[in-house]
């Protein structure tokens, strides 16, 4: 069996990604996050922003929609981003901002980054980050074929120690690969590897594994 490694393994997902369509970013930390944040969500209420003769927001409604992203518990966090947020203007007027189209998903703006390094306790780099409308809602990590699943696993809830925090928090989903086998599983942490799940759709692990 050829040995890959995570860089060729990560390479190859991001090509497939690419040619599914999925914008590549070049992020490298937190603060090119929230500015790419800022555009996407522009762009993804283009329509609610023109009804006020507005293409975008200003730097103190954005820091408001940040304030009230921050704060809540993961299932609070959740919710959040399935409704409308009311923000009402310096001038009196009231912008219902919208963070996901929940009924129409290709309507939604998807991007994939890579290497995104994130300053906490420690200072980490994400392997595949996908975003929509700018949020970083999938995070996918990748060890080198023939490293077990679990170690992805482990790393991943070092993170939650040492460096997920503000738009990371709002990661609903997990992924491992080593580019042979596949597993996911939902953003609660320590609730133990027993709880990842198989990967069972074969275009992801055939484009990894060919890389």
């Amino acid at each position: 069996m050829t040995t890959q490694s995570e860089q060729v393994l990560e390479e190859g997902l991001i090509k497939t990604l690419k040619e599914m369509s999925y914008e590549f970013i070049s992020i490298k930390e937190e603060d090119n996050l929230y500015a790419n944040f800022k555009a996407q969500l522009e762009k993804h209420n283009q329509k609610e922003l023109a009804l006020h003769n507005r293409k975008h927001f200003t730097d103190k409604e954005f820091e408001k929609i940040c304030i009230f992203l921050e704060g809540g518990t993961r299932f609070e966090k959740a919710k959040k981003l399935r409704d409308l947020y009311p923000l009402d203007t310096a001038d009196g007027e009231r912008i219902w901002v919208e963070f996901l189209n929940k009924n129409k998903w290709c309507q939604n703006e998807f991007q994939v980054a890579n290497q995104i390094t994130v300053e906490g306790r420690n200072k980490c780099r994400y392997d595949v980050t996908i975003l929509i409308n700018g949020l970083p809602l999938v995070q996918i990590e990748l060890k080198r074929r023939g490293i077990e699943l679990k170690q992805a696993y482990n790393q991943i809830q070092r993170y939650h120690k040492t460096s997920f925090h503000g738009l990371f928090d709002y990661i609903q989903l997990f992924v491992i690969s080593n580019g042979v086998n596949t597993r996911y599983f939902a953003n609660n942490p320590n609730s133990g590897y027993k709880f990842t799940f198989n990967w069972t759709v074969p275009t992801i692990r055939t484009n990894l594994s060919n890389g």
